[in-house]
């Protein structure tokens, strides 16, 4: 049965560079792995408060439950001022709350970011990998994938237009599905 990861896409615009990515990191994938892109643009900031009188947002809990089923997560991301994006945090944040309730313990995670400058999201990988630390995820150490000049990568049809840069993209989610076979929590 394959390993069920939930994709977790950064940027929110319609014509996101990591959503194209995403896409084609799923097409790409081993059979052994079955993705669900989870929106997260619709998560209202965390506010511990709404947890504590018990009434969380409806987009907070059908978040934590996608996520609660996931054997995993792949994060797609682009770099926010040498960041991660908001989202991506909020996200991150929602889901280790309430306290003790972390959907996030134990999953294994992969980090994969573009962007259109030549750094290709260094930062916001780091930044990313730094908050997985606190919450018991197993990030996996390598490959790592900044993709840089992202938008040259890419034809008009938004699939990558080039084999070199394909079989990078088949050799990290091809390291992602051994990672997560390896340190997905066993029931």
């Amino acid at each position: 049965m394959p390993k069920k990861i939930a994709v977790l896409i950064g940027s929110l615009r319609k014509d996101s560079l990591n959503r194209k990515f995403a896409q084609e990191l799923i097409a790409l994938a081993p059979a052994s792995l079955a993705f669900d892109v989870v929106e997260i643009g619709d998560l209202a900031l965390y506010n511990q408060d709404l947890d504590d009188e018990g009434a969380p947002p409806a987009p907070w809990t059908r978040f934590r439950d996608q996520l609660a089923q996931a054997d995993g997560v792949l994060f797609v991301s682009p770099e926010y001022n040498r960041s991660m994006p908001a989202t991506i945090k909020n996200a991150i944040d929602v889901g280790s709350r309430p306290w003790g309730k972390s959907i996030w313990n134990g999953k294994p995670a992969a980090i994969f970011t573009a962007s259109p400058g030549g750094v290709g999201g260094f930062g916001a990988n780091h930044s990313i990998r730094q908050s997985l630390v606190a919450l018991n995820v197993a990030a996996m150490p390598a490959p790592e994938a900044y993709i840089g000049n992202a938008a040259n990568l890419l034809g008009p049809d938004g699939r990558v237009n080039n084999e070199q840069t394909r079989e990078v993209l088949a050799k990290f989610v091809a390291a992602f599905a051994t990672w997560v076979e390896k340190n997905a929590p066993t029931a």
